[in-house]
């Protein structure tokens, strides 16, 4: 029998939750710095799609989805030319490991439960499937690490990466563009706070705004200016999430019941620690922050 659809999710949530500490790290763009990629931005496209190779905006808008494509190609293709992708995976790795010996401590990456997770978590993704997932496919063509937290880390990205290209496709079947698939998950509670999106997406207020009104236009949002969900809204984002379970079942199912089990509870603990030690700004999440 599969895992119940919510049990692989609070799986996926953990691991992401340790893998998205990296996008937050001063180690990041301490490292990319070092190699000549100095702007934040840039640093982020360079690090996530590095992968994939020297590729165009294009593809790093496509496979970003939610990022304004403007802002992609003020800095892609023209990072290559700083650093190539080679040389932005060695820095993307330096940082990983500085991140996680600061957040996690080296008792927790030597330990057997460290060694445990990771061997969980590259189990799972033994069952992810490249076909229309291109970054996940890109991740998936390079080396796992030896060391014990950069093979969890590796394996984090590649889970992270294979249910977010189906994501992607579940937000293009429920007709949600980029503004409004980030609009419509802010108006659910746990999204992203509009300030760090407009700080990091590209978009300006007013085409957030503008995005809001199409949503509300279409039923998904109220009509009052707070950005709260309709319950055709709250089912379409249902939706959407449920979409994204199905398609992202086959890396849960082939870890089985007890191994997502004690996947979970070690990733709990992991990013548990990382959220103590100060991973993510307190005002991340939310509605209006």
């Amino acid at each position: 029998m599969s895992p119940d659809p919510r049990a692989a999710r609070r799986c996926h949530n953990m691991l992401n939750s340790l893998h998205s500490t990296l996008y937050f790290s001063p180690d990041l763009g301490a490292e990319l710095a070092k190699v000549g990629v100095e702007d934040r931005s840039a640093a982020y496209f360079a690090a996530r799609s590095a992968a994939m190779g020297a590729v165009g905006a294009g593809t790093v808008t496509s496979t970003f989805y939610n990022f304004k494509h403007e802002l992609v190609a003020k800095h892609v293709p023209a990072v290559w030319r700083t650093a190539s992708p080679e040389t932005v995976l060695a820095a993307r790795a330096r940082a990983v490991d500085t991140t996680l010996r600061r957040l996690l401590g080296e008792e927790a990456l030597a330990s057997p439960e460290m060694a445990e997770a990771a061997t969980l978590a590259l189990r799972a993704a033994e069952a992810c499937t490249r076909h229309a997932r291109p970054l996940y496919a890109a991740l998936a063509d390079l080396p796992v690490p030896e060391e014990p937290h950069l093979a969890y880390w590796h394996a984090t990205a590649l889970l992270r990466e294979h249910r977010g290209d189906g994501h992607l496709a579940a937000l293009v079947a429920a007709e949600l563009d980029p503004v409004e698939a980030l609009v419509s998950h802010v108006a659910t509670g746990k999204g992203m706070a509009p300030k760090w999106l407009l700080a990091t997406r590209g978009w300006t207020p007013d085409e957030f705004d503008q995005g809001a009104e199409r949503l509300r236009a279409r039923g998904v949002l109220t009509q009052d200016e707070e950005l709260t969900l309709t319950e055709e809204g709250a089912e379409l984002r249902r939706a959407v999430e449920a979409r994204t379970d199905a398609l992202d079942r086959a890396p849960y199912e082939h870890l089985g019941d007890e191994g997502v089990a004690r996947l979970t509870e070690l990733g709990t603990v992991f990013a548990g620690a990382a959220l103590g030690n100060g991973a993510f700004p307190a005002d991340l999440i939310g509605k209006t922050a």
